[in-house]
């Protein structure tokens, strides 16, 4: 029987890529991201053809993908490009746990894949409730506050957001978690992280490295109680920041370490 789906997928970010190889469908992947680094075998397998914002679009089209996979409102320019030169697109938006999950399975049905999505899908989600009861038993939760970007700073993401629950931790900033877009999780004053002190502060500055001895200098943060402490952590942004396996598991699990170290205190 003729294999009826995509046979030619361009991924335009990184947890497609991911998710593709724990599938092991990676034969199907024709293209990748220039920043995917899971699995670190794609970088030598697969040609790389996007950035985030934009990708070079003779060499898509000429890798004639009958699929090319994207994520998040900020590649609707890249998106309207590809489906202009007659590329059939699927750009997915998902913001918080429960819809990184419901993309996962939408991808897996895309490849046929299903029943071995479900089988990671719940250990994964049997993980995360480990996790949570083992927190659950502790006698305090740290204060968190994670950021994403220094200038301007801007907070987590709701699935970071809803991880750091999950990991024994609150996020200091919630009610921004909840805004889908970066712009809207902007702090404008800068002081106002030093008045909800936080016992951790996280950073994953989207690809760049967090400079913590930057963070503890700012203006009015000495008092804050993480950088009196000496609590400020770096996790990587592709093991938190793509909206995919990773962010599940590597990223939750570092955030849980982080949290688990400091209500051993």
């Amino acid at each position: 029987m003729t294999d009826p789906y995509p046979q030619r997928i361009v991924c335009l970010t990184e947890e497609t890529t991911e998710w593709l190889y724990l599938l092991g469908q990676e034969q199907r992947i024709v293209g990748i991201s220039g920043y995917t680094v899971r699995p670190p075998r794609a970088r030598q397998e697969k040609p790389r053809i996007s950035s985030f914002l934009d990708g070079k679009i003779d060499r898509i089209v000429a890798l004639e993908p009958d699929l090319v996979i994207g994520f998040s409102d900020m590649q609707a320019a890249l998106a309207d490009k590809l489906i202009r030169a007659g590329l059939n697109v699927l750009v997915t938006n998902q913001r918080s746990v429960a819809e990184i999950f419901q993309t996962l399975r939408l991808v897996a049905g895309l490849v046929g894949a299903q029943a071995r999505a479900e089988a990671w899908i719940t250990q994964c989600q049997a993980r995360h409730a480990q996790i949570a009861l083992a927190a659950g038993a502790w006698p305090r939760r740290p204060r968190v506050y994670f950021e994403e970007w220094d200038e301007p700073m801007i907070s987590a993401i709701r699935w970071v957001s809803e991880l750091v629950a999950v990991a024994g931790g609150d996020d200091v900033f919630p009610e921004l978690a909840l805004q889908s877009m970066g712009r809207d999780r902007v702090i404008a004053d800068a002081q106002e992280p030093v008045r909800r002190a936080p016992d951790l502060i996280i950073g994953s500055w989207c690809g760049k490295k967090f400079r913590p001895e930057k963070v503890a200098a700012r203006d009015g943060w000495a008092e804050v109680p993480a950088v009196r402490q000496g609590e400020l952590h770096e996790i990587k942004s592709c093991d938190i920041l793509q909206p995919g396996p990773a962010a599940l598991t590597d990223g939750l699990e570092k955030l849980h370490a982080i949290c688990s170290r400091w209500a051993a205190r």
